[in-house]
């Protein structure tokens, strides 16, 4: 360090900041597209509290918390392959596939957990399938999960000839159904499950190489490659990791339901591509948040119930999503231009 001219050592002025991680989530909430979200989750939960009786009541909170928990869990796994600059059309598909996959394992005698692997492991594969075709074989994301999404589904109809399958048993229903006592509050299972999927998917994102590796992927793979990154395996990695979190919300509907319907989550993707963009996850790759992810899906459950309970008619729900899609995509863009992106 120089000197000045009376012999000492120049110091810079003394600084108090805040911790590093505190400040990165405090520049994150401000910054970023997540405080926007916050800002619509709280001003819709304070429409709905005041605009209708039933929006706070424990029934419909808990039915809201159980169909956020799927959700949120199948929306990281897109989320994660957004941020690669990619696309999965076929999470809705995985969903329907595994949790009947699982249940026709039950149905004829499996135990209930290599029942759930076996569902789990349909996902890995759909997974695997999108990651190798789009990394090895270079073909367009939107292209190759569009045919597997039709190769799911209709592996789904095929398994059982387009019946659902009942007379599930009861400990798989407890994984949708149940609820967990904490103090005075009984929370459904389905919603601490989702939690502790987020903790994860944010350990992986913010604390290990290949969750560094995954938001460095929009800014070339050149980069990557020079680096000594495996780009073609962490891509594969990404997509399966997306099929798994699709299964995992595929059993949980089944579980919820009560039945595993090849037709269930027949248009998921527009929820799933919805709370991972409203949550900040941008089209344009390189960014997105856990966080952000969790208060997409809240938003969009919200939306949806609420429109229910202020009697407006279903296909006014969709219209809804679409047009918040949009106006989140323009915000985004919007920002991207004055950044100089």
């Amino acid at each position: 360090m120089a000197d000045d001219k009376t012999g000492g050592a120049l110091h810079a002025p003394k600084t108090y900041t805040l911790p590093a991680s505190p400040r990165r989530i405090w520049n994150n909430l401000i910054n970023g597209q997540v405080f926007v979200v916050l800002i619509m989750f709280l001003a819709l939960l304070a429409f709905l509290s005041l605009k209708t009786h039933t929006f706070l009541s424990y029934n419909n909170l808990a039915s809201l918390s159980r169909n956020f928990s799927w959700l949120a869990i199948v929306s990281f796994g897109q989320s994660m392959v957004i941020i690669i600059g990619g696309i999965d059309l076929s999470v809705g598909a995985t969903m329907a596939l595994a949790g009947l996959v699982a249940a026709r394992c039950m149905q004829v005698g499996v135990p209930v957990p290599l029942a759930i692997a076996v569902g789990l492991l349909v996902g890995v594969i759909v997974g695997w399938l999108n990651g190798t075709m789009v990394a090895r074989v270079r073909l367009p994301p939107f292209i190759v999960t569009l045919g597997t999404m039709s190769i799911a589904r209709g592996f789904a109809y095929s398994l059982t000839k387009g019946w659902s399958v009942t007379n599930l048993p009861e400990a798989f229903l407890q994984l949708g159904q149940s609820d967990v006592a904490i103090g005075p509050w009984s929370v459904p299972l389905p919603f601490l499950i989702a939690l502790g999927v987020a903790l994860l998917v944010r350990l992986l994102l913010n604390h290990t190489v290949i969750g560094s590796d995954i938001y460095a992927m929009s800014s070339g793979e050149r980069a990557l490659l020079v680096s000594g990154v495996n780009v073609i395996g962490l891509k594969v990695v990404v997509y399966t990791l997306c099929g798994l979190l699709a299964a995992i919300g595929g059993m949980m509907i089944a579980a919820r339901l009560g039945v595993a319907a090849p037709a269930a989550a027949i248009g998921y993707e527009v929820d799933v591509v919805a709370a991972a963009v409203i949550g900040g996850t941008s089209l344009f790759g390189g960014i997105g948040s856990t966080l952000g992810v969790l208060l997409g899906a809240a938003v969009t459950q919200m939306l949806y119930n609420g429109l229910v309970l202020l009697g407006y008619p279903s296909y006014w729900q969709t219209a809804a999503i679409g047009t918040m899609i949009l106006l989140v995509i323009l915000l985004d863009y919007w920002r991207r231009q004055r950044r100089g992106e």
